[in-house]
């Protein structure tokens, strides 16, 4: 458990420091509200009223965020061997380079499939 405290210290600090920053920010803040500022923020462009469930949005909306996720997490997976690489040897090497190769090829088949393109 002695490992795990300076990682616990450290995530109160920032814990602390987020809570205490928007607690303070509520407080001391200025609060002259005016109609445009409790108007949504659009771009300039007047929102149009949506149905009552919310509307629909595209699966296409779905699938990229997805996809995201998916390469998002198998990038995480480099970290941990970015940190013991010298400890791994040739054998880490070749293993990475076959999970690089994996996901490449899992890019190569969306992008081919169009998956990437957002139309």
């Amino acid at each position: 458990m002695n490992s795990y405290a300076p990682i616990l210290v450290l995530g109160a600090i920032g814990a602390a420091f987020a809570i205490f920053s928007v607690v303070m920010a509520t407080l001391v803040g200025p609060k002259r509200y005016n109609r445009a500022k409790l108007e949504a923020y659009e771009c300039g462009i007047e929102p149009t009223p949506t149905p009552a469930g919310g509307g629909r949005f595209p699966i296409k909306y779905y699938l990229t965020a997805m996809l995201f996720i998916v390469f998002d997490i198998e990038i995480v997976f480099l970290y941990p061997w970015a940190v013991s690489f010298d400890a791994l040897g040739l054998f880490g090497l070749v293993e990475m380079l076959l999970f690089v190769l994996t996901v490449f090829v899992a890019y190569a088949y969306v992008w081919r499939r169009g998956g990437l393109e957002w139309d």
